[in-house]
């Protein structure tokens, strides 16, 4: 029980204001431990800034872009690279195009990035076959025993696709294939 007389011993000191040397610290050490891309790394900068607040005493006003200037000139950010490594990553989860560029546009890719990194229309194929065998869709869900899905489990099925971001074709398609075998063979046909 806190009595008022006594000073709580868990009040914290606010932190110290950042000055060029902090911010540079704070911009090496998030790119150290995040795969990043300018717009993230200048989110977290502009947020710490509002957080602590800028030295008075500092010599210059901070310059964000500058830092992040110098730390891509480095290499230690790359939006063409983080694009890649996350598009490639979210298809592997088994997310389609519209989630993979609605998450690359929040972390600030330029939208010719975002459009390299969706991939080929086999690897679109391939990630909503990885979400079908991951969720138990389609063909690699359960069936009735003449090998039918019911129509209300279907639309389920088609709506797991559609929110994953995979159009409503490539979505009936997977969950109106056959057999595994089928669903398999969809994904390297060129005819659709």
């Amino acid at each position: 029980m806190n009595r008022p007389d006594v000073p709580d011993r868990r009040t914290r000191r606010p932190p110290r204001p950042l000055d060029a040397a902090l911010l540079d610290e704070l911009a090496l050490g998030y790119v150290a431990r995040f795969a990043t891309s300018t717009g993230k790394l200048s989110a977290y900068l502009n947020r710490k800034l509002r957080e602590r607040g800028w030295d008075e005493d500092a010599p210059s006003p901070p310059d964000v872009a500058a830092i992040i200037a110098r730390m891509a000139e480095a290499g230690y950010v790359s939006d063409e690279g983080y694009a890649r490594m996350r598009g490639a990553s979210l298809r592997r989860r088994g997310l389609g195009a519209r989630r993979i560029a609605q998450d690359l546009g929040q972390a600030g890719i330029a939208p010719d990035l975002r459009e390299e990194a969706m991939g080929s229309a086999q690897q679109a194929r391939a990630a909503a076959l990885a979400l079908a065998r991951k969720r138990r869709l389609g063909p690699f869900g359960p069936r009735d025993d003449d090998g039918r899905i019911d129509p209300a489990v279907r639309e389920k099925q088609v709506a797991v696709f559609l929110r994953a971001g995979h159009p409503l074709a490539m979505a009936r398609a997977l969950v109106n294939a056959a057999g595994e075998r089928e669903a398999e063979d969809w994904v390297y046909d060129a005819d659709d």
